[in-house]
């Protein structure tokens, strides 16, 4: 009998999965996507991801602003609730952003200041949000679409029961200058269901100007009574409040009946309330609560859909779909909601930041979503076009921090070589080169790059300009990138300046530089060309040092376009390889929890380090290390991520490293790591599939033991684009000791291989 319910369990396994692979999209993804993964507000370990209701890139993120509303979510597990605004960010660091528009159903005599609720029973699926507010006994639910809210509360007594819109209330933080700053609102009750607004606010991350939040909400009930507030002042008998530079909002109230159910449609816009009042009027013309709710989940589902994987490890399924739901939360589209010009072309916001997202994120989005893509690369230059420069960073509709190179080069060059469509690369081209060119003035912190008459003097920056030398090793790579698109576009003498100042890493190299057995590091170099021999290898630095966010350790080893000469710079490969193995096991003095040896997987400019193990013919050394991250860094729930999510960065990563591939960004190249799941389906096209099968793969069975890419034999531990954007097979064998495979393969491509 026994025997019998292990085989009727695996069979039902085998049919639970093979399900997955429908061609009509019938299974269920959604259902493994935990919207609560990685939401932790702690500094360090906290993943700091959107809990609430979104669409896939949507405009609206309803969700929760909890405790003292100064965590980059909303969300924090705890303290009170104080009501759900309907614009978030999802995975951010810094100062918080947005926090707009805020509702909350309360009941008893009206109170603006102390509304707060502790809650239980919170529910969060894909498109959808419940709770509980117990110190009012209400249910509160929440579903969207792509620019409305939709709210049903349930007052579970009878009394006075109200409806509040708080148009002061944004997220906040530690007082500095980047700390939002309330500017003005006014809100305006048309009737007894209806009521706009607007509130405007300014600075947050990346200390943008201000930004003007609409609203428009009618709700299905009819209410008693009506008014607004001033500064805390309520006024009962007020229909409007002007905007004198304070803090308003207004309240519905209903003598509800024990159990009754209100509904509100709150329509957002950042052009104005009659914008708003259109966009219910286009999304929800209904009261049907359910049919959005599914409607949301359903284009979830069908998003999440594009890769479909076979895994027997449950955990592991939560884990992957969570993180490719991350993944496609921003940037955001706000295509028809440009405040600052009018263009045809698709309008982004919430690129927070490139200089996290083009490393994994794009290059998904890239992969399953190619129109998504190029949609994102026109906008960019729409603002190139209309504002000078492209982005690094933007929120609230202007462009923020840039936090090293000029990275949006990565994106133009990344889709050039991939062959996106639908992209105008010639603007793209005079882009870069602006970037590369033409000094920003007095706004190097945002546009373009910083200091770069001195980078194109001397080839490298010199100390006194922030984070000079993580600058100099981005500004490397995108001249790089120039270079790429530049000789794609036929103009050859603009490629090889280009590639000539993309060695320019080399100017602050050190070969006598010598720790923990490894010879040559970057160093600051000084303006007069001498050496500060006595820096800190292990400092890491934040925006006023002279690297960013890493130590000389991690970013030494940032020359995605030329690891060959990295190698060579490093001493030869068996000096290279016990470099690497010292980054990965040596004891770090860091408080981080998830720093491994010198390596922190919680950041970015570590991403591709793992995989530099295939440069060097060990490719199951880069298997190994993936394996022990994702091991023990990712898990399920709410501390599921290893640090800030940061627009999707580490999402993306986890997924690209379970289907067994990694982008090197700005390239055509995918390195091959080890593939987490029996099978995978990564759907390009209606007719178009990349399979992966990973026979034997387990906990233990690691370590590719042979490949074949479309039936016949493959030794590379890379492919290139073109390998399988057209539809392609690949079959890996494991098992759980190392193998031969793809040691005398060859290698992968470098700058100084193919020049």
């Amino acid at each position: 009998m026994r025997n019998k319910v292990i085989v009727l369990d695996i069979i039902f396994v085998i049919l639970m999965f093979s399900n997955s692979f429908a061609q009509n999209n019938e299974y269920d993804y959604a259902k493994h996507a935990d919207p609560f993964w990685g939401a932790a507000e702690d500094w360090w370990t906290g993943g700091h991801t959107f809990a609430g209701a979104a669409m896939p890139f949507g405009m609206v993120k309803l969700g929760p602003d909890c405790n003292n509303k100064n965590t980059n979510s909303g969300y924090d597990r705890n303290g009170k609730i104080h009501g759900f605004s309907h614009t978030h960010a999802s995975g951010a660091g810094g100062n918080p952003k947005y926090g707009n528009i805020l509702v909350m159903a309360t009941r008893g005599e009206i109170d603006v200041y102390n509304y707060g609720s502790e809650r239980i029973n919170e529910l969060a699926e894909p498109g959808f949000f419940s709770v509980d507010y117990t110190d009012y006994n209400i249910n509160a639910e929440f579903t969207v679409t792509h620019s409305v809210g939709f709210h049903r509360y349930r007052f579970n007594e009878g009394g006075q029961s109200n409806i509040l819109f708080d148009l002061g209330s944004y997220l906040t933080w530690v007082d500095d200058d980047w700390t939002q700053e309330f500017v003005g609102s006014g809100i305006q009750i048309i009737s007894d269901t209806e009521i706009q607004g607007y509130s405007r606010i300014r600075k947050g991350w990346g200390n943008g100007d201000a930004y003007t939040v609409y609203f428009y909400a009618v709700l299905d009930t009819p209410a008693q009574k009506a008014g607004t507030w001033k500064s805390g002042k309520i006024n009962p008998k007020s229909n409007s409040e002007a905007d004198t530079g304070d803090p308003v909002g207004g309240y519905f109230s209903f003598d509800a009946e024990k159990g009754q159910v209100i509904s509100v449609k709150v329509g957002i816009s950042f052009l104005g309330v009659e914008k708003a009042k259109s966009n219910i009027s286009k999304e929800i013309d209904h009261w049907n609560f359910s049919k959005i709710k599914d409607d949301a989940y359903n284009a979830w589902n069908k998003e999440l859909g594009k890769i479909k994987i076979q895994q027997a490890n449950k955990d592991y399924l939560e884990i992957f779909y969570s993180a490719l739901y991350h993944a496609f939360l921003q940037p955001t589209d706000r295509t028809g909601e440009n405040p600052k010009w009018n263009s045809d072309k698709p309008y982004y916001d919430d690129f927070y930041c490139i200089w996290d997202t083009f490393r994994a994120t794009h290059p998904l989005i890239l992969l399953i979503n190619p129109e998504r893509q190029a949609g994102m690369i026109n906008a960019l230059l729409d603002i190139y076009k209309n504002e000078g420069y492209m982005p690094d960073a933007r929120s609230g509709n202007s462009t923020g921090i840039t936090q090293g190179g000029s990275n949006s080069d990565v994106l133009i060059a990344d889709a050039f070589v991939k062959g996106l469509k639908g992209i105008d690369y010639s603007v793209g081209l005079n882009a870069m080169i602006k970037n590369a060119e033409v000094p920003p003035g007095g706004n190097e912190d945002k546009y373009g790059r910083a200091g770069i008459p001195d980078y194109n003097s001397l080839g490298y920056l010199a100390p006194e300009h922030k984070r000079a030398g993580s600058r100099t090793m981005e500004y490397a790579f995108n001249d790089y990138c120039i270079a790429v698109v530049a000789d794609g576009l036929g103009k050859k003498s603009v490629a090889d300046k280009y590639l000539r100042r993309s060695d320019n890493w080399k100017n602050l190299w050190n070969t006598f530089v010598e720790d923990e057995g490894a010879k040559g590091f970057i160093i600051p170099r000084d303006r007069d060309g001498s050496w500060q021999l006595d820096w800190d290898l292990h400092h890491v630095g934040s925006l006023d040092d002279w690297l960013y966010e890493g130590n000389s350790w991690e970013y030494s080893f940032y020359v995605p376009h030329n690891i060959a000469e990295l190698i060579h710079y490093c001493g030869g490969t068996e000096r290279f390889e016990q470099r690497l193995d010292t980054f990965f096991t040596k004891k770090s003095v860091s408080t981080n929890p998830h720093t491994s040896g010198y390596y922190n997987v919680s950041n970015e400019p570590s991403f591709l380090t793992p995989l530099l193990y295939n440069y060097i013919g060990k490719q199951w050394k880069s298997s190994r290390m993936i394996h022990r991250i994702l091991r023990e860094n990712y898990t399920t729930g709410i501390d599921g991520l290893p640090g800030n999510d940061d627009s999707g960065s580490m999402s993306a990563w986890y997924v690209f490293h379970t289907l067994g591939f990694y982008p090197v960004a700005g390239t055509d190249v995918y390195l091959i790591s080890s593939p987490k799941n029996q099978k995978s389906e990564i759907i390009i096209s209606d007719n178009k599939k990349i399979i992966i099968n990973a026979e034997g793969v387990n906990d233990k069975n690691i370590y590719i033991q042979s490949c074949k890419l479309n039936g016949k034999p493959y030794n590379r531990c890379w492919f290139r684009h073109s390998d399988i954007i057209d539809g392609a097979v690949i079959d890996f064998i494991m098992g759980d000791k190392p193998s031969k495979w793809s040691m005398d393969g060859e290698l992968p491509p470098s700058l100084s291989y193919q020049y």
